[in-house]
């Protein structure tokens, strides 16, 4: 009997791409790959051990799912990703429904893992977070055929006092450029129109193997392959954002017009606790650097409130900052203590509830930002990568260059002629919150 193999997905977009290349070599091996949890015979639950609320989630999923070995045909469960990374003894010794564990990097071993914890082995394959995707394994595409997500670099050297990621994934390490767009070309080859780069710190591309910053190299080369419409950047580290990046953002047409750079805050002595690179100033100018060189750029940031120690009044200063940058996204997180950081070591360690309503109050600035922002597309033609239909309303939507897949807004569109997956000219007639709305230009 072929096994029946189901994948369940949890944090960020790099795992995302992990479990798509595990599903590559699941189906190479011969395996059938199920969408329905009930009709598994093995299941990989791919953890994230980010922060606390993530780390929760990861173990109640496991739980879950492992009561279908009661109820339905799974015999086997397996953990992979961050989670197992850094607490693989814990979890085998405290959670006897495992029955085999995978690390960061190591999931390239996954179907022997699936093997053994079928023949009962329990097996451990968590060595150094050292994979770099330098070999081009099977990917099968979770995503939507027209857009995905593309790993350039693994790791980061940074060491933010509030951040695991080091611990999880090691050091900071940049793929080559030739092996990137070989699975670029991959990928548009099947039909792949929009790429999303990604890494835990994005600018450093390339100066731990080529001794120089050399994204701006990568987005132009990936730009010309045959087939791809759109390149976007996430996770941009303000650090190592260069004058070549921001004009190669600029002259490009086919780099999206977006910058993911997240800030994390304001303040300079926050920011100093954080161990992040620049002051206040600093960021001003490059905010204004990028706008100025960049026309029309859409700027999301993420922004951590509650960090050890932030007073009310670097609190309120926040609040100011994030009124008169004006971000067109933004994100807002509540500081985690994570165990083994720096920062869980700080004193001034601030209430949950506390940290809630500080959040709470920034988004409340930011709806009011993203309602005024919005407000600039109003009477102009973008390009739409069409996603879906809504049969009731006869609407179709999609998203503009200006916002990435599943975090940001979307466009609905009346009129359209196009197809699932094609970019369409829409001229916006209304803006909304997050979202805006238009007609097909035929």
């Amino acid at each position: 009997m072929s096994e029946k193999v189901k994948i369940v997905t949890l944090g960020c977009e790099k795992n995302l791409v992990d479990s798509e290349i595990m599903s590559g070599l699941i189906d190479r091996r011969g395996y059938s790959l199920v969408d329905r949890q009930e009709d598994a015979t093995v299941i990989i639950v791919n953890t994230c051990g980010f922060i606390d609320a993530a780390k929760e989630e990861s173990v109640n999923t496991i739980l879950d799912l492992a009561e279908l070995k009661e109820t339905a045909n799974l015999k086997a469960l397996i953990v992979s990703g961050c989670l197992t990374q850094r607490y693989k003894q814990t979890l085998m010794e405290e959670m006897p429904e495992i029955d085999g564990i995978v690390g960061t990097g190591d999931f390239y071993n996954i179907n022997q893992i699936v093997d053994e914890a079928l023949k009962g082995k329990k097996p451990i394959y968590v060595g150094n977070p050292v994979f770099n995707y330098e070999e081009i394994l099977p990917r099968k595409l979770t995503t939507a055929k027209y857009t995905t997500y593309v790993k350039i670099a693994e790791g980061c050297d940074n060491n933010c006092t509030f951040c695991s990621i080091p611990i999880m994934r090691g050091a900071f390490r940049s793929r080559s450029m030739d092996s990137i767009i070989a699975e670029v070309e991959q990928l548009a080859a099947q039909g792949v129109k929009e790429i999303s780069l990604i890494a835990q710190d994005s600018t450093n591309y390339g100066s731990d193997i080529y001794g120089e910053f050399k994204l701006a190299e990568l987005m132009n080369k990936v730009s010309e392959v045959s087939g791809i419409a759109w390149v976007r950047l996430h996770y941009a580290y303000p650090g190592f954002f260069t004058d070549e990046l921001i004009e190669t953002m600029a002259s490009n047409p086919k780099i999206c017009k977006y910058v993911d750079m997240p800030l994390q805050h304001s303040e300079d002595t926050v920011l100093k606790r954080m161990r992040r690179p620049g002051r206040n100033r600093d960021i001003r100018e490059l905010v204004a650097k990028i706008r100025d060189r960049i026309p029309g750029v859409s700027l999301r940031t993420s922004l951590i409130v509650g960090f050890p120690g932030e007073t009310e009044e670097e609190f309120e200063r926040l609040c100011r900052f994030v009124e008169e940058i004006k971000f067109d996204r933004l994100g807002v997180f509540t500081y985690s203590k994570e165990e083994d950081t720096p920062a869980s070591r700080l004193p001034g360690q601030i209430d949950e509830e506390v940290k809630e309503w500080r959040a709470n109050t920034l988004m409340e600035i930011q709806r009011s930002v993203s309602n005024e922002t919005s407000g600039k597309f109003i009477g102009q033609i973008l390009d739409v990568l069409i996603e879906r239909y809504d049969g009731r309303s006869d609407i179709f939507i999609g998203r503009s260059q200006y916002d990435a897949p599943e975090i940001d807004g979307e466009v609905y569109v009346s009129n359209c002629s196009a197809e699932i997956g094609e970019i369409s000219k829409v001229r916006i007639t209304h803006a909304y919150e997050y979202d805006l709305s238009g007609e097909g230009v035929l």
